[in-house]
């Protein structure tokens, strides 16, 4: 069975930390250490003294407890603590999937889990979100791909590259054909607490009882270098996906849980940033966008650093990405990575004054390669 890779990460692997300006990150700019401790009313001492050794493997009872909190009925035993929202992802994959399997994959998305599900010898279809019905899945696509005998149904939500947070008619359509087939539904909800609006994404968690929540603190709260990530589920299931994290990282790392403690102590403060910096960094992209006219159309995303772009001009987004790399000392993200040619999804995260000057450099590609 031929290996798919992940497009997309290779890309980023290859050339994120050799550009000027990286438009393909999907979070806001990164805090530091000194950043949190501050936001957490923490010293460093704490963190100086710990000892690094191996922590809890699955995370340790306070950062549990914490991420917890965040779901209603959740306690610490729902709760897995993973090396970002990828082992999340990997894991519970891994743990649901068997070859031959049916798997339904709402698209675009991070395409992880369609590789993934690939790879674990599944049978993979997906249900769109249509642009022309504002990224919303056409019920009969729904109906279409959830068939009986899916194992495993797929969603991003909030939705990374668009942006969109699924209506409630949406999920609750999703969720009664899983409901029918009888499928575990796996939810990614990393992009929760990211709003442009502020409010908060409602959680696939509680709506079913074979629903499977990852997320993170890379994309909303600014901290993807902490690699810490989490799966909840039924306390059954998180004791499968406990033994196959035993083969995958054996434990996160002990200051990367003390530091996610302290975020979440904080989560407001953090997410006041995160909202602070998008509210201000969109109306920019927005009006640089507007600058190209007809060339260029999208719609405001409700949530995330990213904006999904399609650029009429230019159906091969991959050769205009390595372009621009190559020539601007920019990177991009071609809209092939998720399987819809024709698309750029810009990351808007930056500090402000960086976006500018970002966009300021991609001017004149676009001038040149896209037309006004």
């Amino acid at each position: 069975m031929p290996f798919i890779s992940f497009e997309l990460e290779r890309w980023q692997s290859e050339w994120e930390h050799h550009v000027r300006f990286n438009l393909s990150e999907s979070g806001v700019h990164p805090l530091t250490v000194g950043d949190l401790l501050s936001l957490a009313g923490a010293d460093s001492e704490t963190l100086h003294s710990l000892r690094l050794g191996y922590s809890q493997a699955d995370g340790t009872e306070t950062l549990r407890q914490a991420l917890a909190s965040l779901y209603p009925g959740a306690s610490a035993d729902n709760v897995i603590v993973t090396v970002g929202s990828a082992e999340a992802n990997f894991i519970t994959c891994w743990t649901i999937i068997e070859p031959g399997d049916k798997v339904a994959i709402l698209s675009p998305l991070y395409r992880q889990t369609w590789g993934l599900a690939q790879n674990f010898g599944a049978e993979v279809v997906t249900f769109d979100l249509r642009e022309e019905l504002g990224w919303e899945p056409d019920p009969a696509d729904v109906e279409r791909a959830i068939m009986p005998g899916t194992k495993l149904v797929v969603v991003t939500n909030p939705n990374n590259p668009t942006g969109h947070v699924l209506s409630t008619e949406a999920r609750t359509l999703i969720l009664e054909r899983v409901r029918e087939v009888g499928a575990w539904i796996l939810a990614d909800e990393v992009y929760v607490g990211a709003e442009l609006a502020g409010e908060p994404t409602s959680s696939f968690w509680g709506s079913y009882e074979r629903a499977v929540i990852v997320s993170g603190l890379s994309k909303a709260y600014g901290l993807p270098g902490l690699r810490i990530g989490w799966a909840v589920g039924p306390a059954h299931f998180k004791q499968s996906v406990y033994e196959r994290h035993d083969y995958t990282v054996i434990c996160p790392s002990a200051p990367s849980d003390y530091l996610a403690t302290c975020a979440l102590k904080v989560r407001d403060k953090v997410l006041a940033r995160t909202h602070s910096i998008l509210n201000e960094n969109y109306p920019v992209l927005e009006s640089w966008l507007s600058e190209f006219g007809d060339n260029i159309t999208w719609q405001k995303p409700d949530c995330g650093a990213i904006c999904f772009a399609r650029l009429l001009t230019s159906p091969d987004t991959v050769e205009l990405a390595h372009k621009v790399r190559a020539d601007y000392d920019i990177l991009l993200e071609p809209g092939e990575h998720f399987g819809l040619p024709g698309y750029i999804r810009f990351g808007y995260g930056e500090k402000p004054e960086v976006f500018q000057q970002a966009l300021q450099g991609l001017k004149p590609a676009f001038e040149k390669y896209v037309g006004r």
